[in-house]
């Protein structure tokens, strides 16, 4: 038994007993609390608690945006990156993010929002359906790398595309399509089972009352998923790695077939490969993708309003 053992056991007793007192002080105070002052104490923590976890969040924005504002020019989102990304711009490095995400939801929005109507409306609950739905639920914590080394054997050597935009789009798309069933599932389902009901009362099939009744009350949720999940794809790094972006091409890609530059490998690539790279570049870099990420999540939360509002 090591020196550190001991004393690694007495601070863990140290915390046990701390807690166990905090809780007993808890309840005391709690039971001699009235019922307005309870919910009073409720509110405060509660705030306190969603005031510690929006923190971080804001200073990474904060700090993010006072160091890489510098970077950000006309010339920096416009132009071409040049000399190992020392200078130039990231125009390509911008386009080809956009590229990605285009695909990545091309491919994953129509099969996920579809197994997610089947699985809802259609599917009985048996055990096939049950492990179907666990194993949904588990591919969502699947780690990005193991995602890339898929799309490696299956996109780039099996089917032949190669290193390519396809590749990876078809590689995020497979990790998209958890939360965008996931989603679409819970969106479905909440519509209320009167809905449903009353459109088959009148007459409508299954179908039909999927197709315009179910479907238009849960399109808010459906679209917040699908945005969020796209936005948390653009910001991996690990599955393009692998699939298809490259380290310098000073040009938009082609075609479906061409490398590509995104963001997030280039932000990884000037950071830890370039030696010499500015800082102030490296966190303009970071800006803009911190920027991508934000507007796809602020699409997410205009979408869901507006369509709430027309529903």
């Amino acid at each position: 038994m090591d020196e550190g053992t001991p004393v690694s056991i007495s601070i863990a007793f140290l915390i046990y007993v701390v807690a166990s007192i905090a809780v007993v002080i808890l309840a005391v105070i709690k039971a001699r609390m009235t019922r307005k002052t309870s919910e009073r104490t409720a509110f405060v923590f509660l705030g306190l608690a969603t005031a510690l976890a929006a923190l971080p969040v804001l200073f990474i924005i904060v700090y993010t945006i006072i160091n890489g504002a510098g970077a950000i020019s006309w010339s920096f989102l416009t132009q071409a990156p040049s000399q190992a990304g020392k200078a130039g711009g990231i125009l390509p490095v911008i386009v080809g993010t956009f590229y990605l995400m285009l695909g990545t939801l091309i491919f994953a929005l129509p099969i996920g929002v579809m197994a997610g109507i089947y699985l809802t409306e259609y599917a009985r609950d048996n055990w096939l359906t049950r492990l179907i739905n666990m194993a949904i639920l588990n591919l969502a914590g699947v780690p990005s790398i193991v995602f890339g080394l898929f799309g490696l054997g299956v996109f780039v050597l099996a089917f032949h595309f190669g290193l390519s935009l396809l590749a990876a789009s078809l590689t995020l798309g497979c990790q998209a399509l958890a939360m965008v069933i996931t989603t679409s599932r819970e969106a479905i389902l909440a519509v209320p089972r009167e809905y449903r009901e009353g459109s088959l009362a009148i007459g409508a099939t299954k179908w039909q009352t999927v197709r315009h009744v179910v479907l238009p009350q849960a399109l808010p949720g459906i679209i917040t998923g699908a945005v969020l999940a796209i936005s948390r794809a653009a910001g991996e790094t690990a599955p393009i790695l692998v699939t298809g972006a490259a380290f310098l091409v000073p040009r938009l890609p082609g075609s479906p077939f061409d490398q590509f530059m995104a963001l997030p490998y280039h932000l990884y690539t000037v950071a830890a490969h370039v030696p010499g790279m500015s800082k102030t570049v490296m966190w303009g870099v970071a800006l803009v993708l911190l920027a991508v990420v934000l507007s796809f999540d602020v699409l997410a939360a205009v979408v869901r309003f507006r369509s709430r509002q027309r529903i």
